[in-house]
């Protein structure tokens, strides 16, 4: 049995999808803001590893909370990684491009020196560093921009609003790929199955969509697969303050995933599938 921290998330939906077998912990079993509880959830449950899918991604209020986001993506994920590693069981955590500063336009390489520009990204770091000092078999997994037919996320926003308006003023100048929730849920399940006879790829990988756009180029994509009229308009970051900054560059080397023989999803066919969903739903 797979032990899954999450339960109505963007990817935690999708790995319970996938894997109808695995135990979903939501916050009513397993509440990361006491990161006690989910140490002793692992130990109760001892299975034959764990997926941590959940995490505080308030990247805005995490300026002023930043106390409780490094306990829920800090202080909690560490715990696990001490039970994990006290039962021989690996770890696959999910973490975020926000680690970097998003500077510069080249990919980021697991190995680059992290540089958070705010407390959600330092909140995620802390996770990490936490994952990494317990010594058991884990796999941190970053990854950007994600998106679902499910939870709050960029696609669901431009469906609504261009459903409503006839323009849209996005960001042009931030770059990333963007990331189907259900790709990155089946490479966390892989690389669950494959750590466990194979320890040595204990590490750090990357896992992005491909290609990389902007978010105004990815808001005109879903506008034409939708059939919308809504006109996006190009503006520049500093035409659209908010309270944390967003890195520019979000670019992420995904190269180091052909260790678990896995490639980067194509984001305008799940952007499809989405929208396939979308369509069931309503």
């Amino acid at each position: 049995m797979i032990l899954v921290f999450g339960r109505n998330g963007q990817v935690a939906t999708e790995i319970a999808r996938l894997a109808p077998d695995a135990r979903m912990l939501g916050r009513d079993a397993a509440d990361l803001s006491r990161p006690a509880e989910c140490a002793e959830a692992i130990r109760l449950a001892a299975p034959r590893a764990v997926i941590n899918a959940a995490a505080y991604t308030a990247v805005d209020r995490a300026e002023s909370e930043e106390e409780l986001a490094n306990v829920i993506n800090g202080a909690a994920p560490a715990e696990m990684a001490r039970a994990c590693a006290a039962l021989g069981i690996p770890l696959v955590h999910i973490s975020t491009d926000y680690v970097f500063n998003g500077a510069g336009d080249a990919p980021f390489a697991p190995t680059h020196p992290p540089a958070p520009l705010g407390a959600y990204g330092r909140s995620k770091l802390l996770g990490e560093e936490g994952v990494r000092a317990a010594g058991g078999t884990h796999a941190i997994l970053r990854t950007a921009w994600v998106f679902s037919a499910h939870g709050a996320n960029f696609v669901k926003t431009m469906l609504r609003l261009g459903g409503e308006r006839d323009s849209l003023r996005v960001v042009a100048d931030q770059i990333g790929g963007p990331t189907p929730a259900r790709a990155i849920a089946s490479a966390c399940l892989e690389m669950a199955a494959q750590l466990q006879g194979a320890p040595e790829k204990t590490g750090t990988y990357h896992f992005s969509g491909a290609p990389e756009t902007s978010w105004a180029d990815f808001a005109r994509a879903v506008m034409g697969a939708a059939g919308l009229a809504c006109r996006i308009e190009d503006i520049a970051s500093i035409d659209y303050p908010t309270v944390a900054k967003r890195p520019a560059n979000s670019r992420l080397d995904c190269a180091a995933l052909s260790e678990f023989g896995l490639q980067r999803p194509d984001w305008r066919h799940g952007l499809k599938d989405v929208l396939h969903e979308l369509r069931g739903i309503s």
